[in-house]
């Protein structure tokens, strides 16, 4: 031993080895967006939670690059939840008058109450597939199970979601 420290790797998290960040950023920032605009209902709050989602790819990418399109959507749609959960903390509070709330958000709000009456799994599937447009196989791939349990879970979950009062047209 000379007494020489060892320097860590300081490479860019985004130089993983295969896909280039740089090359799946458009495609995946588009996909964010898409998730947390369908969840939140707001332009700017889900360029936003793109932005950050985007960051956090950037950091793990070395990890995340083999799916990286589901794990976007999946923590695109975490971060929006987080969002909404927040804001509602908020509105709690009695310093302001509520908004009064557009057809379209009350149905966000519904949906987004909806999801979270059925299992962690099945919201996952639900939001992967339908609010990300991912296909089975990425879906199975992101969650680390097989194609038969995404479609299980995606058939009882929209099965429960189809039945919950909340998200019935004739109310």
């Amino acid at each position: 031993m000379t007494g020489t420290a060892e320097v860590p790797d300081q490479r860019d998290p985004a130089e993983a080895p295969g896909v280039s960040y740089d090359d799946e950023f458009p495609t995946l920032f588009d996909g964010a967006y898409r998730v947390a605009y369908r969840i939140i209902g707001n332009r700017d709050d889900a360029a936003d939670v793109a932005n950050d989602t985007m960051a956090k790819a950037w950091l793990r990418w070395a990890a995340v690059s083999a799916y990286g399109a589901a794990w976007v959507a999946r923590t695109s749609a975490n971060a929006a939840l987080s969002l909404i959960r927040r804001r509602r903390i908020f509105e709690r509070l009695p310093l302001v008058a509520p908004p009064v709330a557009a057809p379209a958000s009350e149905l966000r709000e519904d949906l987004v109450r909806a999801l979270r009456q059925v299992s962690s799994r099945q919201r996952d599937v639900l939001v992967l597939r339908y609010l990300a447009d991912l296909p089975e196989a990425e879906v199975a791939a992101a969650l680390g199970c097989s194609v038969g349990t995404v479609k299980q879970h995606a058939h009882r979950g929209l099965r429960a979601l189809r039945t919950n009062a909340n998200l019935r047209e004739d109310r």
